[in-house]
């Protein structure tokens, strides 16, 4: 078996990604164009994934239980994010739906994107195309921005963060 260097960043955006297609059957050439990744670099992360429990060895069925307890207990730590200069962009975390329903704040985070239309503290993420892979594709942003509250919330935001982000990915 090919030995395990680690989990990249973009390795969640990418779980994440077949998380928001729920039951509907995908392809790597499709995560790939979606994305705005290599078809090598996806299939180097599912790989990735296999070997680290998150997908099953057909490379089909993700496994939902341990992503979710990854995105619980590890992300903020292994991939933490400090909010950064004002910038324009596209708004993540309490800034983007459905958090920004849920938590009033002064604070805004977005991901810097040149067309965007919020200003707000810049938060570096997982995928440096993740924005316009967002803009794209509802389910997949609201777990994207989902997920950056996880890395950079306070305790109560992460907390209502997994709860929806849970909810989501189960039901999916």
């Amino acid at each position: 078996m090919k030995q395990h260097n680690g989990m990249r960043p973009h390795d969640i955006a990418i779980l994440l990604k077949i998380a928001s297609k729920g039951q509907e059957k995908w392809y790597m050439k499709d995560l790939a164009y979606e994305l705005h990744i290599s078809s090598s670099e996806i299939s180097e992360s599912i790989n990735r994934s296999v070997i680290g429990g998150l997908i099953s060895s057909d490379k089909k069925t993700l496994h939902k239980l341990a992503l979710l307890d990854f995105l619980k207990s590890g992300l903020r730590y292994v991939y933490p994010q400090r909010p950064g200069a004002m910038v324009r962009g596209i708004g993540t975390s309490i800034s983007a739906s459905p958090l920004n329903n849920e938590i009033v704040s002064v604070d805004r985070f977005v991901w810097a994107y040149g067309q965007g239309k919020i200003r707000g503290q810049v938060i570096e993420p997982l995928h440096p195309k993740t924005p316009e892979a967002c803009l794209k594709d509802k389910k997949y942003y609201e777990l994207m921005a989902l997920t950056d509250a996880i890395r950079i919330g306070k305790v109560r935001e992460q907390t209502i963060a997994f709860n929806l982000l849970k909810e989501r990915i189960e039901h999916a």
